[in-house]
């Protein structure tokens, strides 16, 4: 059965849930989980595919630093996806889940002459960020052709979203050649005359909170300086044109909007040139793959009032759910109630806050919502936090992370459920506070300044060690 559309997705949701609740993987012992809806994830894949379906040749890439997890990316490998890696444990979590070379994009502001190396040896393409790494990368070929694509990423300038933080097409963004600063485009133009190995042009506007006009614009920059750079130099020296990602996703409800097919209609009257078949598309997709078929399941630990407000204390808040915490206004999550059993509850609605455990008073997942009445040991549900929640934990107050699974549902509504990621024991947290260097401070200088087990010599033993 696809869960993808809404009304599926939902009831596979459901039994998922009462599923980890009856195998003990959601409850008092393990009372924080994240479910991945598989079937929700292909029919994302499958949209975006036939979204993008002809005349031009389309590389879709998932975008790692959504959810920076081995075999979910290795479920996109098997999906035909390629994926876009923007540090080098990205890199190496992709190559471990599959994607050969030829399919993945480097991607990062601040890449170093080894990952530069790295991705020049073995035919990754590489978007270049400014003028200083290109001229670094021209050092490393040393009049070499490279083996894969490169491009250069520039800015269009064309504005921020409803977030700030998710917009990268703005006046100052740290991304790109900014094209509106004076004499930026003549020395992109130049940067390509003399680097007859720069094939493709990047641009990305944003994220979250950008609509899909504002997107279609700068795309529509990057397209026309493809065309005026093309014709300058009387050949098509760019042959691609890497178009990111950002469609936005729909937090407020169950539903797909705006969809992959909305996106691409934006672009088509936005810039109709780009899908004629003169460039090769790459597209670096996440959060819209994989929100909608994600779910955060936390045991509610202790229920309380305070100035008249009802509050329920999880096992979920900013470690899982930091952009919701912080920005609640830009991230805000629908939330469910379901009963110890995992069955939802229905009844009168109350107004109630949920708080997450992190020890600071701000750690609140929502605020103010009405939902059936909550008690201990009933399951408080995040929603659509496929992206982003699983793998990008906060590591406040030393919380560990939790354990994800994937799920499928038959015909039958029958749920079949895989392990992702086990769930971090507090040992494997101390441990990687340092346990092996416990003594290392003590010992440091413990001797004395003048002795030869002073504090310079330690430092370096324990360095090397």
């Amino acid at each position: 059965m696809t869960s993808g559309p809404a009304p599926q997705r939902q009831r596979a949701r459901e039994a998922a849930l009462a599923r980890a609740v009856d195998e003990g993987l959601l409850g008092p012992g393990s009372p924080l989980v994240g479910l991945l809806d598989v079937d929700g994830v292909l029919a994302a894949v499958e949209a975006l595919h036939q979204a993008f379906d002809g005349p031009a040749t389309v590389h879709h890439t998932f975008a790692a630093k959504a959810c920076g997890l081995v075999p979910v990316l290795r479920l996109l490998a098997e999906a035909g996806m390629g994926c876009e890696v923007a540090s080098p444990g990205e890199l190496e979590q992709a190559l471990a889940a599959g994607f050969t070379t030829d399919r993945l994009v480097f991607d990062s502001p601040a890449k170093t002459v080894g990952e530069l190396e790295f991705a020049l040896a073995h035919g990754i393409a590489i978007n270049l960020d400014n003028f200083q790494e290109l001229e670094r990368v021209d050092r490393l070929l040393a009049g070499r052709e490279p083996s894969g694509p490169i491009g250069l990423r520039v800015n269009p300038q064309v504005g921020a979203g409803a977030i700030g933080a998710m917009s990268t097409a703005t006046a100052t963004s740290k991304f790109g050649v900014a094209l509106r600063d004076p004499g930026a485009v003549d020395a992109v133009i130049d940067a390509f005359t003399r680097h007859p190995w720069l094939n493709r042009l990047h641009a990305h506007v944003g994220s979250q909170g950008c609509p899909l006009p504002l997107i279609a614009q700068g795309i529509r920059a990057a397209y026309d300086l493809a065309e005026r750079i093309n014709t300058r130099l009387g050949h098509a020296r760019i042959t691609g044109l890497d178009i990111g990602g950002g469609l936005p996703v729909n937090f407020d409800s169950e539903d797909d909007s705006p969809s992959y097919a909305d996106y691409v209609a934006e672009l088509r009257g936005a810039v109709p040139g780009l899908f004629d078949g003169r460039y090769t598309l790459v597209t670096e997709f996440g959060r819209s793959l994989l929100a909608k078929s994600g779910t955060i399941g936390s045991v509610v630990e202790y229920t309380k009032s305070a100035g008249g407000r009802r509050i329920a204390v999880t096992h979920a808040g900013a470690q899982v759910a930091t952009r919701t915490v912080f920005m609640p206004d830009a991230w805000p999550l629908r939330v469910g109630v379901f009963d110890a059993a995992g069955r939802p509850k229905q009844g009168p609605l109350q107004v109630v806050d949920i708080a997450g455990p992190c020890c600071f008073a701000g750690d609140l997942t929502a605020t103010a919502r009405e939902l059936p009445a909550i008690e201990p040991g009933d399951v408080v549900t995040l929603y659509d936090t496929g992206a982003y929640y699983f793998s990008s934990h906060f590591s406040y107050n030393s919380l560990p992370r939790p354990a994800v699974f994937g799920y499928r549902t038959d015909s039958a509504g029958q749920v079949r459920l895989a392990t992702v990621r086990e769930a971090q024991s507090v040992r494997e947290v101390v441990e990687e506070s340092g346990l092996s260097h416990a003594d290392a401070l003590v010992a440091l200088g413990a001797d004395g300044p003048d002795s030869p087990d002073s504090a310079e010599h330690g430092t370096k033993k324990e360095v090397e060690q």
